[in-house]
């Protein structure tokens, strides 16, 4: 599920417009955001395209480089460890109090997701799957019924994006995904917190072979880096 905040006329704000760009790969890590390119694609003059990055830099998407102007925030691989490892302890709280305290409705949702996570596997397309995962990780966070802890959750998936879209394209990775969700699921469905929190974590933390695998993908992405910094 994609959800944008509107402007005033029912559009997608220019930072969401942006935001949107970077999350779904239109720009990759380390990707010059100019703002005369950005006025033109958006048709907006450049004091909102101008806004909406430094917006962008203080939600850690962009970065804004003195005399050089913005670039796509790229993380380096000691940066990547530390947020997956964080973001792994962040959602297997919320999978703990989910196993917890999820609702009937709750917990119905979340299965239509993991079959939604099953139509787009089965249908070999991993950004259909993409999409289909972030719902199923947004509704773990809303049944962890702890709105700081799902915001917080909320905040570093966001700056992850990037990165998440391009680990389910490592080869075999989203059979492995949905196999690890089954896991989360039937722990949360069984009220067993332990083994929620447990598979949860191990489902986010980038481990072993797939570890190499994605810092292969990372590769062609790769930017040198920018000087003056």
């Amino acid at each position: 599920m994609n959800v944008q905040i509107k402007g005033k006329q029912g559009k997608p704000s220019v930072r969401d417009a942006i935001e949107q760009d970077i999350v779904t790969g239109f720009y990759s890590p380390g990707d010059r955001l100019d703002e005369a390119s950005l006025a033109a694609r958006h048709q907006v003059s450049r004091t909102p395209v101008r806004e909406a990055l430094i917006q962008l830099n203080t939600m850690g998407l962009v970065k804004m480089v003195p005399n050089r102007g913005a670039f796509v925030t790229q993380l380096t691989v000691t940066e990547l460890v530390e947020m997956f490892e964080v973001m792994g302890e962040l959602e297997a709280m919320c999978a703990r109090l989910a196993a917890r305290r999820i609702r009937p409705e709750q917990l119905k949702q979340l299965e239509e997701a993991q079959q939604a996570c099953a139509t787009a596997q089965q249908a070999g397309n991993s950004d259909d799957y993409y999409y289909a995962n972030a719902e199923f990780h947004r509704l773990i966070y809303e049944a962890s019924g702890n709105g700081f802890l799902a915001e917080n959750a909320h905040a570093l998936q966001r700056r992850l994006k990037p990165y998440r879209r391009l680990q389910l394209r490592v080869p075999g990775r989203v059979n492995s995904s949905l196999a690890e969700h089954e896991e989360v699921l039937a722990a949360i469905r069984a009220h067993d917190d332990a083994r929620a929190r447990d598979a949860m974590r191990n489902h986010v933390v980038i481990q072993g072979e797939y570890f190499s695998d994605f810092l292969a993908l990372m590769r062609p992405v790769e930017r040198q880096l920018i000087p003056g910094e």
